[in-house]
This record gives structure tokens, C-alpha cells and sequence, in this order.
């Protein structure tokens, strides 16, 4: 879950430059964040629209626990109503008739995406818009020739993630552009956000390195060479003088792409 918190934070400044993106045609008053996660588009959307309400949707009890506590400390509890549900269910409980729907990172994980799609575009309002947003992948942090015992271990983690992925999550990367038409939506716009922030020492950047590793870890080690697993086993070992939190050297490097979709 802190992984979570850890991505909206670094990644704050491009959400929100995603939100003012959205070619809204007039300021959404009920909006609907469908696997909100721990609040990151929640919160941004609530920022970026003053007069709106979120229903924030996830199937985690953790998540939605620490989304109430961040509206809480934002001060926004009021404008947020919380639903507990899966959204691989065939019918979804009562979410209103939203003008704006968001979906951040989340239909990739959905069993049949084509039929969520389908049953957001009954949801939403005439006219009414829904957001996309998906990753390209895991961000990345290393420069290429490091670590130095290991160069460009990390394309080698990502090469191995890749194939896991595609196996294990085979919707990731699909052409959502395509899905969308084919669920009655109109593709009004699409925008690939490339994030390159850094170098930077702050102390979020190498905590959400090191929890972005840990979790690439546990899909990555069984198919590594000995040299490659003891090398991320380093950086990932925070006692250690090779920690990934003692690098001057990080930067966060990844895409998302956005699609903006009108219920005609």
C-alpha cells in the first residue's frame, strides 16, 4: 500500500496535469474513480474540480481505509463516498450518474475489460466522459551502466517482468483506444505523458525506488542469474553500502497514456 502513496506523491505534478488535461465540457459535479487505490486520482480530481463529489470504487479494504484517512487530512472527507465492491462482478452496486468516470491503472487487472467498458458507458451520463490512464510499466530508476556490479540490471528485471506479464496480465498494453470504440465510446483524445524526473536525492524518490524494486523482485527472481539476484539483493538491502537509497544517482522514468472517451 505505501507503494501507492509513494507513486502520487512523486508522481503528483503529471496526475494533475493529466486532470487539466481532460477536455471536460463543463466542470463535472459527480465523478467516479474506479479502482481508486489509495486516493491519488481521487484527490486530484476533487482538487481540480471544487464543486464535485467522488465515489471512489475498490475491492481493498486496506486502500479504502487509507483513502478516508487522506480525505480526512485534506479536509474533503465530505466530498468523498467510499464503495467497497469488485469490479469483475456482473452487476455493480449503486455508483449515481456521473458526468466523468476515471480509471487509473486499473482495467488492466479486469477479467473482461471489454464488458467493464461496456458497463461504464451504461453508467455514465449522456455526454458524459470517461478517462483512461495506463502505464507503460514499471518506472525506472537506475542510470544504464548500474549498478556497477551488475550493469543495466534493471532492463534485465524489466525483460523478465515483460514476460511475466504477459502471461500473468495478459490486458496490459492492450489497445484501449480500439476497446473503447468497439464499447460505444467516441475517442475524442489521446496523450502519452513521459515522465523523466531527477536526478533527485529526495527521500521519495529512493523509498518509492526501493518499494518499486522489492515488488518487481517477487516476479522477477526465479528466472535471474545468481550475479543478477545478489546485485538487486544489494540494492534492495538497506543496511548495505550498495542500498538503492544511498544512490545520488535515481530519476523516475515512465509514460502513461490517456484516453479521453465521450458517451455519445
Amino acid at each position: 500500500m505505501e507503494i501507492l502513496d509513494l507513486d502520487a506523491d512523486v508522481l503528483a505534478e503529471h496526475t494533475a496535469s493529466i486532470t487539466a488535461w481532460l477536455p471536460v465540457r463543463t466542470a463535472p459535479r459527480r465523478i467516479v474513480d474506479l479502482g481508486c487505490g489509495t486516493g491519488a486520482g481521487t484527490l486530484a480530481l476533487l482538487r481540480r474540480f471544487p464543486a464535485a463529489e467522488v465515489t471512489a470504487v475498490d475491492s481493498s479494504t486496506a486502500h479504502l481505509h487509507r483513502l478516508r484517512e487522506k480525505a480526512a487530512a485534506a479536509e474533503v472527507a465530505d466530498r468523498v463516498r467510499i464503495v467497497q465492491a469488485d469490479l469483475d462482478a456482473s452487476t455493480w452496486p449503486e455508483l449515481g450518474t456521473p458526468e466523468l468516470v476515471w480509471a487509473s491503472a486499473s482495467l488492466h487487472h479486469m477479467a473482461d475489460p471489454g464488458r467493464t467498458l461496456r458497463q461504464v458507458h451504461d453508467l455514465l451520463a449522456p455526454d458524459g466522459l470517461f478517462a483512461v490512464v495506463e502505464l507503460a510499466g514499471f518506472p525506472r530508476f537506475l542510470p544504464k551502466n548500474a549498478p556497477e556490479n551488475a550493469p543495466g540490471l534493471e532492463e534485465r528485471c524489466h525483460a523478465v517482468l515483460d514476460r511475466h506479464h504477459a502471461e500473468h496480465v495478459p490486458h496490459r498494453g492492450a489497445d484501449w483506444g480500439s476497446l473503447l470504440t468497439a464499447a460505444g465510446f467516441t475517442v475524442e483524445d489521446e496523450r502519452t505523458v513521459v515522465v523523466d524526473a531527477g536526478p533527485s536525492r529526495t527521500d521519495a524518490v529512493g523509498r518509492y525506488a526501493l518499494g518499486s524494486l522489492r515488488r518487481m523482485r517477487g516476479s522477477v527472481a526465479p528466472a535471474l542469474t545468481a550475479e543478477d539476484l545478489t546485485a538487486l539483493n544489494h540494492l534492495l538491502d538497506t543496511d548495505s553500502p550498495h542500498s538503492i537509497l544511498r544512490r545520488g544517482d535515481l530519476t523516475v522514468r515512465t509514460e502513461r497514456t490517456v484516453w479521453a472517451a465521450r458517451r455519445t
